[in-house]
């Protein structure tokens, strides 16, 4: 429960708040042990939805996250308490869900928790990774500049996801737009020609008939076509959502041509930059290792990481537990045994994290340029190959008999 006190301190200075309680008696008590004598006590009301619960409520964004992290960052250097830096975030933010989520926030740590701890209430906005950072923060008193580093890696790939998903935009509106045109020309220009072609059909060409069949078959059972697409689609879902699903995309993401290498690319700049990231923090190295696994969000690059951390606990550096990895670039396992040789691993792992970062910029351009003539040349193909299996048999119809 949520309470609204008026106490007054050990010097009779007035104060006012909100605290969480079990009880009226058990916020009393809290109030107490913090030096406090009750003046007044009254349950606040509370509302039951959680941040983002309500089916038409606003989701909390990967923005909202950064520019949580980001404002947060400039008050905490400014010298203004976390709860009364939570209260004024708050009411600056536009977006209810945030607004409740950063309320929750200022109660748990109005009730004594750190900052991490209230944050790990809600691992469906903060992940391990963010929470850990700040846990590390707190320890060495650098609170501020953690939390504008998180909000500049949260920003740095927001701005990756950004590229890759504007880049597939392209590439996936010409197949919906070719898929609308087959179906309209299937389901609505051919079954005009059938009329035409009734009783000569030894006059058709083979590609013709088949369309036509097709036509047919369409316009007849499409009640038939549209349920197993939907089953099909249900399917498909279900199994990527299954674990084994899910590797088996990771497997075909990294794998099969022409997104292998982009993804092999952002997978490895991401577990990097945390990696960077997590050490110049003072993460333990277990830790930090088991993190960018993590972050990586493929399941092969996280049980490498895995695998690097069980070798690294019997005394191996990162390097030598990277030789023969096939996942990991011979540049990049280079330049780890120099950071680990130096004694600047992390600031090395940055290195390459931004270098990854402008190769994955590059191989967007890149993947994308090649897309384009390749989907044009077959869009192109199957549209022009149904329009020429229209007009070949009423070309060769309507020419006179030798």
């Amino acid at each position: 429960m949520r309470f609204i006190y008026q106490a007054k301190d050990t010097n009779g200075s007035l104060k006012s708040g909100e605290l969480n309680g079990d009880s009226q008696e058990a916020a009393t008590t809290q109030l107490r042990q913090q030096g406090l004598y009750v003046v007044s006590l009254e349950a606040a009301a509370e509302s039951t939805a959680k941040p983002g619960s309500s089916l038409f409520a606003k989701p909390i964004t990967r923005r909202d996250i950064v520019e949580f992290a980001s404002q947060l960052a400039v008050m905490v250097d400014a010298g203004v308490p976390i709860s009364s830096a939570l209260e004024g975030l708050a009411g600056q933010t536009d977006n209810p869900s945030m607004k409740a989520l950063t309320v929750r926030l200022q109660d748990s740590v109005q009730a004594g928790d750190d900052l991490s701890i209230a944050l790990s209430k809600y691992p469906k906005h903060f992940d391990k990774a963010f929470v850990n950072l700040v846990k590390a923060s707190e320890a060495s008193g650098q609170l501020g500049p953690m939390l504008e580093r998180i909000a500049t890696q949260y920003r740095t790939e927001s701005e990756m996801r950004s590229k890759i998903k504007g880049a597939l935009i392209y590439p996936a509106a010409m197949c919906t737009m070719c898929v609308g045109v087959v179906v309209f020309l299937l389901t609505y220009v051919f079954p005009k020609l059938m009329p035409m072609f009734a009783g000569r059909e030894k006059d058709i060409p083979g590609a013709t008939k088949f369309l036509l069949a097709l036509s047919t078959s369409m316009t007849t059972y499409w009640p038939w076509y549209l349920g197993v697409s939907l089953v099909l689609l249900a399917i498909g879902i279900f199994l990527f959502r299954q674990e084994s699903g899910r590797i088996a995309l990771d497997w075909m993401k990294i794998y099969l041509p022409p997104f292998n290498g982009l993804s092999r690319k952002v997978a490895l700049s991401r577990s990097l930059r945390t990696l960077s990231t997590t050490l110049n923090a003072g993460v333990p190295m277990l830790e930090a290792l088991e993190l960018s696994g993590g972050t990586s969000n493929n399941h092969f690059y996280e049980s490498c990481w895995k695998r690097v951390g069980e070798q690294v606990t019997t005394g191996r550096q990162i390097h030598e537990a990277l030789q023969g990895q096939a996942l990991f670039p011979k540049m990049v396992v280079q330049m780890i045994a120099s950071g680990e040789k130096t004694g600047r691993l992390g600031k090395v792992l940055e290195k390459v994290a931004e270098y990854l970062e402008r190769e994955v910029a590059n191989a967007v351009k890149t993947v994308t340029s090649l897309l384009e003539p390749l989907i044009i040349t077959v869009l192109g193909s199957a549209i022009g190959g149904i329009a020429i299996a229209m007009l070949l048999p009423i070309f060769k119809l309507s020419s006179p008999a030798r």
